[in-house]
């Protein structure tokens, strides 16, 4: 898969991990930043990773803060993308299987790395039910 991954200074040591780790499996992953600890503005790697999606550049994104939540209120303004917040496993299936999620939100300061870990190889391998759940998503966009 060609998945995107972004964090701010909150997520970033969880961003190093999982690129490596999507790397090993053999995925192609685009890092969008930051590349620092410092303290940034979310919206800066945000956006620009919710462009690569709405464009169709990138089968998936992830993105990774303290909470997720300002990094995925930015990505949801863009066409098309729907980044949910998982804070565990089983979560992390569900926004794929019900809203067909395209991002992955992780709070890195409420789970630890393996659950991160694993909650993106959920994410990654959970297919879309449509039915009822497409109908439903069919009516996200004002």
């Amino acid at each position: 898969m060609n998945i995107a991954i972004a964090a701010d200074h909150a997520g970033i040591s969880y961003k190093k991990a999982i690129v490596e780790f999507l790397g090993q499996q053999g995925h192609q992953v685009k890092d969008f930043g930051t590349n620092s600890e410092a303290s940034c503005d979310y919206a800066d790697f945000a956006h620009p990773l919710a462009v690569g999606i709405e464009s169709g550049t990138f089968d998936f994104g992830i993105l990774i803060c303290g909470t997720a939540n300002g990094m995925l209120m930015t990505a949801n303004k863009h066409k098309g993308v729907r980044a949910g917040l998982a804070w565990n496993e089983e979560i992390s299936g569900i926004i794929r299987a019900h809203n067909d999620a395209n991002i992955l939100g992780i709070p890195a300061r409420f789970v630890g790395l393996d659950l991160a870990l694993a909650m993106v190889v959920k994410f990654l391998n959970t297919d879309f039910e449509g039915g009822r759940h497409l109908t439903r998503i069919n009516k996200i966009p004002c």
